[in-house]
């Protein structure tokens, strides 16, 4: 089973869970205002979960991008991250068309097509002095223009804040990458090292970029997770369309 089969696994096995949580909504009338502001039933869970998150952050991952931070140029790390975001032009395409926004959709296929030529891969951002501008397109996104609500907030073991909706998104945008398919004509083998290292490079870009931002969010924080929680939802709501553009800190998709 490859590592985006298994995401998607885990996003769906996640669903009884929840609802088993909500079921059990606190009885009197302040408490369930309160639980229905914060909207974070499983936070015994999730604190759990985001306690490892931040313990495998601190011991590994913050280390590891702070020697690429150090060890790599930024006209290097600017290449990766110009490849990582060109690969993901497939899948933001695909989201485009299934919310039936067929001119964000026309866009985003511009956009692969120019970069991947003239950029060599998308190793250069070329779109840009064309005035075609990089579109958002998730399935978690899609779900929303569909009606389905968030639902509660869930911490992701390694891939961090979330909740129901956008976890299931998560799987299936992983699932939807078209590049493991196009690797396993080569053989599973080879389909396995494409999903890792896309991974990897697409984690440690993402980590590379908000290295600073967290930093300054964890240390002006008495409650790092109630902190992140909140950060979380007011990117993702703004990623949405559902509040204005608020004066905080830009995580790269962090999610």
């Amino acid at each position: 089973m490859t590592f985006r089969r298994l995401a998607l696994l885990l996003a769906l096995m996640s669903m009884p869970a929840l609802l088993s949580a909500c079921a059990d909504m606190p009885k009197s009338p302040e408490a369930q205002a309160e639980a229905k502001a914060v909207d974070d039933p499983l936070e015994p869970m999730n604190r759990t979960i985001f306690d490892v998150n931040d313990f495998l952050d601190r011991l590994l991952i913050r280390p590891l991008t702070e020697l690429y931070r150090f060890a790599v140029p930024d006209y290097v790390r600017d290449r990766v991250a110009n490849i990582v975001s060109n690969m993901g032009e497939p899948v933001i395409f695909a989201n485009n068309m299934l919310q039936g926004e067929a001119s964000r959709g026309g866009i985003t296929a511009e956009r692969f097509l120019i970069n991947t030529t003239l950029g060599v891969g998308g190793t250069f951002e070329v779109a840009d002095s064309f005035g075609v501008y990089k579109q958002m397109g998730d399935f978690g996104q899609t779900l929303s223009v569909w009606g389905i609500n968030g639902g509660p907030y869930l911490v992701l073991p390694l891939f961090g804040p979330s909740n129901f909706r956008d976890a299931i998104g998560l799987g299936v945008d992983m699932v939807m990458s078209p590049w493991q398919y196009i690797a396993a004509i080569g053989g599973q083998g080879d389909a396995n090292r494409v999903t890792y290292s896309e991974f990897a490079a697409d984690g440690l870009t993402r980590r590379e970029q908000s290295l600073d931002d967290l930093d300054a969010l964890r240390s002006g924080s008495l409650d790092f997770y109630a902190q992140m929680r909140s950060v979380y939802r007011q990117y993702r709501d703004q990623q949405l369309g559902l509040k204005n553009p608020a004066d905080m800190p830009v995580f790269e998709d962090y999610n």
